[in-house]
C-alpha cells in the first residue's frame, strides 16, 4: 500500500526534515514551502510520527483539485475515495485552511466539505446516517488560490508535543525547532554543548534526546493509532524500534543556564518528565556575564531574550554585546545564536560564518553561526566541512 504523506514543517526546516526522513530509509522526499512530501506504507508513515523532530504533523494527502466555487469544491472533495481509509462509524471532523481564495468562508468551506464526505460514505455505506462514534479521522481543506488540497492528520497533537514539555515558561522556544537548531549545529554526543539562555530547558533536552537517539514521539500517542487503515502491528513495530535504539548507557557534557530560578525548576521538571535525569544534563543559575568555559571544542547553541518593549529591548541589545564577549573568549567553539532581533549582529559584534533564515512560529528569525575549528581528532575529514564543526 502505497500512501501520498505529507510532513509540514515551519519554513526554512525542509531541508532538515529531509535529511531525517532520509535517515529513516525515505529518499524520495520533495520538499515545498513548508511542506515535504513522500510516499509510504503503514511504516512510514509511524515512524515518521515516531521520529521527525523538526516536523510539525504528518499528513495523509487524500487529493487535489481546483475548488474557485462550492460546487467545484463539493464534487472535488465527493470525488475522492474516503471509504477506503474511513470505516463506517469514522469520526472526521473538518477543519480549513483559506489563503488568496474566491471562497473566503471557513466555516462554509468547512461545511461543504463535511457534507461531501457524508454523502460519499452514505453511497458507499448505504445508510442514511452515521454515527461518528468510532475513531478520529481529522480532515484539513487546504485551500490556496482556488485549489483545496485535502488531508488527514496521522498526528493527532503537534509533533512538538513530546510529552516531557507540561509547563511553559513566557514565550517557549518550540521543541521542533529547538531539535532543528541542534540538528543544524551538527553537534556531536562526545563535545560539551551550552545554552547560556536555556529558559525551561528545551535546547539542553532536546540536543540530549537526539544524542541518545531517544524518539521523540516515545512518550506519546497519535491520531492514527487507532485507523484501520494504519493497523496496531505498524505502531507496535515503530515503538519496539525506537525503545530498542534508545541509547541508555552514554553519558553527556550538556549545560543549561538562564538567570530566573523560576524557569530553571521548569527546566528540571521538564528534564524529569522527559526520563533522562542523570544522564549528564545540568541546569544552573548564570548570568551571561559570568558565563565560564574552559572546555575546548564545544557548541553553544541559544535563543537569546528578544525584549518587545522599549526598556526590554535596550536590555536585549546589552545581552547580545555580552554574548559576543564571551564567545570572544571561545575561541575553539562553534555558536549558534537564533534571533529575531534585526540589528543582532551589530550589537553582538563578533565575525558570523554563516546566517540561515527561520521561522519561529510566525516570527521571522535569523540563525548567526560563529564555526569554530573542528577538534583534532575529526581533522581527517575535508577541512572546513561544516559537518566538522
Amino acid at each position: 500500500m502505497s500512501l501520498h504523506l505529507v510532513a509540514t514543517c515551519a519554513l526554512g526546516l525542509e531541508a532538515i526534515v529531509s535529511r531525517e526522513l532520509a535517515n529513516l530509509g525515505i529518499s524520495d522526499a520533495r520538499a515545498e514551502n513548508g511542506q515535504v512530501h513522500f510516499q509510504g506504507g503503514p511504516e512510514e508513515l509511524c515512524r515518521a510520527n515516531m521520529w521527525l523532530r523538526a516536523a510539525d504533523r504528518v499528513w495523509l494527502r487524500l487529493g487535489e483539485f481546483p475548488a474557485a466555487t462550492f460546487e467545484e469544491l463539493f464534487q472535488g472533495t465527493k470525488a475522492l475515495p474516503w471509504a477506503e481509509v474511513l470505516p463506517r462509524e469514522a469520526c472526521f471532523p473538518v477543519d480549513a485552511h483559506v489563503h488568496a481564495s474566491l471562497l473566503t468562508s471557513l466555516p462554509a468551506v468547512q461545511r461543504t466539505v463535511k457534507k461531501a464526505v457524508v454523502e460519499c460514505l452514505q453511497q458507499r455505506y448505504q445508510t442514511g446516517w452515521l454515527e461518528e462514534t468510532g475513531p478520529t479521522f481529522p480532515i484539513r481543506a487546504f485551500l490556496v488560490r482556488d485549489r483545496c488540497a485535502l488531508m488527514l492528520d496521522t498526528s493527532g497533537s503537534g509533533l512538538h508535543r513530546r510529552g516531557y514539555h507540561t509547563m511553559n515558561a513566557p514565550a517557549p522556544l518550540r521543541e521542533t525547532l529547538a531539535a532543528a537548531l541542534v540538528l543544524l549545529s551538527y553537534w556531536r554526543a562526545e563535545r560539551p554543548l551550552v545554552d547560556p539562555f536555556c529558559g525551561s530547558g528545551t535546547i539542553p533536552i532536546e540536543a540530549a534526546m537526539i544524542a541518545l537517539q531517544r524518539a521523540p514521539g516515545l512518550q506519546r500517542a497519535f491520531a492514527a493509532e487507532n485507523w484501520p487503515l494504519v493497523g496496531s502491528k505498524a505502531w507496535q513495530e515503530a515503538r519496539r524500534e525506537a525503545d530498542e535504539a534508545f541509547d541508555r548507557h552514554t553519558t553527556l557534557q550538556i549545560l543549561g543556564s538562564d538567570v530566573d530560578p523560576e524557569v530553571l525548576a521548569l527546566a528540571r521538571v521538564h528534564l524529569r518528565q522527559s526520563g533522562l535525569e542523570g544522564r549528564g544534563i545540568r541546569f544552573q543559575r548564570q548570568d551571561i556575564a559570568d558565563f565560564r568555559e574552559d572546555r575546548e571544542y564545544g557548541v553553544l547553541v541559544t535563543n537569546p531574550p528578544y525584549g518587545e518593549r522599549m526598556l526590554e529591548r535596550r536590555q536585549a541589545e546589552e545581552l547580545y554585546a555580552t554574548l559576543g564577549r564571551v564567545v570572544a573568549g571561545l575561541p575553539t567553539w562553534s555558536v549558534y545564536v537564533l534571533s529575531s532581533h534585526p540589528d543582532f549582529a551589530r550589537h553582538f559584534r563578533q565575525p558570523v560564518s554563516r546566517r540561515r533564515k527561520l521561522y519561529n512560529g510566525m516570527i521571522p528569525c535569523t540563525l548567526h553561526q560563529v564555526l569554530g575549528p573542528p577538534p583534532p581528532r575529526e581533522k581527517r575529514g575535508v577541512d572546513g566541512n561544516h559537518e566538522n564543526r
